[in-house]
């Protein structure tokens, strides 16, 4: 039977061959398109990934600069920190051996061989080198699964004895080796920690940020605190960059570009003098310890003092107390001291130098005295009665149209102070005269400075702003004026507002900084220059980059500053200067303070002509509240005060502050002096030939 015949006889249906063909071509179809697909269409895409899954960029850690003091003495550094780490890939093949290496391992590391649950999904995704409870094996085994050619640390900064002797054992250890790691170190610790500061990891909010400028989360630390923290972009440096080849267990086969190096940071060279930082310190805490022993209760338990160059801004030491030891933060945050440094009432992570905002009291009077002479409420020479009886009394009204309230405002004198001039009213800081100068009194003086125009010295003087030292978390403080009052209590200003304002207290609120500042500006007749710790910053070899260069923000004696207010007490388009004079006379009464007025006993003896001004601030803070020592007539006080010498040619203008101090005469004013003996001393030293 011929092949017709069959397919005639329907053996073989035409039908199923054309299927069976179709088919055929369908399956081929489909590998031609999925290959034209893969090839032409995706390729560049998946030549990509290829290339990705291949080449792989290694990020080389750089070098953060150091921290010097303005005399080279060193405050912050890198030193060697010894990682034991193990290498999956290179362990023997042999179990056996493994586990003799990891038993000998345990005894010198202590960590045990065998510790934790690897199935616990949460142990695995929360794993952190050197930060967990597994034991070597889980450690060891996580880093097999997820690059066996790259280290795992198995304990960090562990003894440099103890490196050592694992890197004499290398030959009998194999995949166990020594990762010298940098971390910081800070020689003063925490004589100097509310100026330096402290790393900390990436925080997570900032991972992209840092991520941008090519550091890593997770391994690079950045500023937490301090010019650590402000100076990070000139310390922290760049990291440097390696194109490698990897095989798909992730062993570096070879270098595809040339490497990019690390860029160290640039080193920093402070203002600082560390010997006058400790002079300050000790002095401090050995007022605050007496008057505690002297009162046998803790009466003050934190305080600040600041010295600086009038001349220049230049910051010569910042004492916040209590502080905290930086050197305990250099590895690691301890989870445990953090806490017990946020729960201290005292706040020592807290800089009360530039951070804490309190009634500056007396020393804020020299804003109201450069005002009512430079404004002419009255003359240098004129005298104003400070009555026997120690009081005025004044008409307490809160609107043009409120018929008012007989309202006794004091002075710190019972008896009083008697006739007046001027520099008096500055040396003996009769509450009394600047109370009439300010507010104004009957016939007397018909019409004081008033808020408006006291709040314009205020601010010439620099209240009421941030002054811009390299410190974060600094307060503006507080120039209240009607409006403020207006909008923040809901009241209307008070006659008796201006009267306390004068005072410093009240709404007025400062830091330690701005007090200084504001008495720097008058020391250095009239010019406000910019406070700074940064003296130059250097680079690696130690070459100046960036020179010191002070910065003068206004000269209050030729810079109109002074906005000009008419009868209305309405600002007006015209600026004015404090005069010269009146800058002199400031300065003269800061004189007489020390030679007959409230600074007198203090000063006794002292070798070099100073001036100054104490200050004594009434406060009724939560602190004082949860104590019930706010009694009626009889709040608790905080004890300032201000001082710069040589009279003439100042070197140096020092502030001491003591919270709950009592009177600035006897508590603040001291350390002032112990601390401007001590630049002085310091400095005879210095110039001795072979003086150090």
């Amino acid at each position: 039977m011929n092949k017709p015949e069959i397919l005639k006889k329907g053996n073989f249906e035409r039908w199923r061959l054309i299927m069976f063909f179709g088919a055929i071509g369908l399956v081929f179809g489909f590998y031609i398109f999925r290959l034209y697909l893969l090839q032409i269409v995706e390729g560049e895409d998946y030549q990509a990934q290829a290339e990705e899954n291949r080449i792989t960029e290694v990020n080389e850690p750089t070098r953060r600069g150091v921290i010097y003091d303005r005399n080279d003495f060193v405050l912050a550094r890198n030193v060697a920190s010894y990682n034991v780490v193990i290498t999956p890939a290179d362990l023997p093949v042999n179990e056996g051996d493994i586990q003799g290496i990891y038993r000998k391992l345990s005894a010198l590391i202590d960590i045990p061989v065998n510790q934790g649950d690897l199935e616990d999904e949460t142990t695995v995704r929360t794993f952190k080198e050197c930060d967990n409870e597994l034991g070597i094996s889980e450690i060891v085994f996580i880093g097999d699964t997820n690059a066996p050619y790259s280290p795992i640390r198995i304990k960090c900064d562990v003894d440099k004895e103890v490196a050592l002797e694992i890197e004499e054992r290398s030959s009998d250890w194999p995949g166990v080796g020594i990762e010298v790691d940098s971390v910081r170190d800070y020689p003063t610790g925490e004589l100097t920690a509310e100026i330096i500061g402290f790393l900390g990891p990436i925080p997570e909010i900032l991972e992209e940020d840092y991520k941008a400028k090519g550091f890593v989360p997770n391994r690079d630390k950045v500023g937490y605190a301090g010019v650590e923290f402000t100076l990070q972009d000139i310390l922290g440096g760049t990291n440097g960059k390696r194109v490698v080849e990897e095989d798909v267990a992730g062993q570096e086969l070879r270098d595809l570009e040339p490497p990019i190096d690390p860029i160290p940071g640039n080193n920093v060279r402070l203002t600082i003098d560390t010997r006058l930082q400790s002079a300050a310190k000790e002095a401090l805490v050995a007022e605050m310890d007496f008057w505690n022993t002297y009162f046998n209760e803790i009466r003050s338990s934190n305080g600040v003092v600041i010295a600086i160059n009038p001349k220049t801004g230049e910051i010569l030491s910042l004492v916040s107390y209590p502080s905290y030891e930086n050197n305990r933060m250099a590895r690691f945050i301890p989870a445990y001291y953090y806490e017990q440094l946020t729960r201290d009432q005292n706040r020592p992570l807290f800089n009360h130098a530039i951070s804490a905002e309190h009634p500056p009291g007396s020393v804020y009077k020299m804003a109201a005295a450069i005002g009512a002479l430079n404004e002419g409420v009255v003359t240098a020479t004129q005298k104003l009665e400070c009555p026997e009886v120690g009081k005025i009394t004044i008409n307490q009204k809160f609107s043009p149209n409120d018929p008012g309230t007989p309202r006794d405002y004091v002075c710190w004198q019972e008896t009083g102070h008697g006739m007046v001039d001027f520099q008096h009213g500055v040396a003996y800081s009769c509450d009394v005269y600047f109370y009439k100068i300010t507010g104004g009194f009957e016939d007397e003086v018909p019409e004081g400075l008033g808020v408006w125009r006291l709040s314009e010295y205020a601010r010439a003087l620099g209240y009421g702003r941030e002054t811009g030292i390299e410190l974060p978390g600094e307060a503006s403080g507080l120039v209240p004026d009607p409006n403020w009052k207006r909008v923040n209590v809901g009241e209307n200003w008070a006659t008796g507002d201006t009267y306390i304002a004068a005072m410093g207290q009240g709404y007025v609120l400062s830091t330690p900084l701005q007090v200084l500042v504001s008495f720097s500006v008058l020391a250095n007749d009239g010019k406000y220059m910019k406070p700074t710790l940064v003296h130059d910053v250097l680079d690696a070899e130690g070459n100046i980059v960036e020179p010191f260069e002070p910065e003068l923000v206004w000269d209050i004696t030729k810079d109109p500053v002074i906005t000009v207010y008419d009868e209305r007490n309405f600002p007006t388009e015209e600026k004015r200067v404090v005069e010269p004079w009146v800058v002199e006379q400031a300065k003269a009464g800061m004189r007489l303070t020390i030679t007959g007025g409230t600074g007198e006993g203090t000063f006794e003896g002292f070798e070099i002509q100073t001036a100054g001004k104490t200050g004594t601030a009434e406060y009724c803070d939560n602190v004082a509240q949860s104590k019930n020592l706010c009694s009626p007539g009889n709040w608790p006080t905080h004890s300032w005060y201000v001082g710069y010498a040589p009279y003439d040619d100042p070197e140096i203008a020092v502030v001491a502050f003591v919270y709950n101090g009592g009177e600035g005469a006897s508590v603040a004013a001291p350390i002032v002096r112990q601390v401007m003996e001590a630049y002085f001393e310091l400095k005879a030293i210095d110039s001795t030939p072979g003086g150090s």
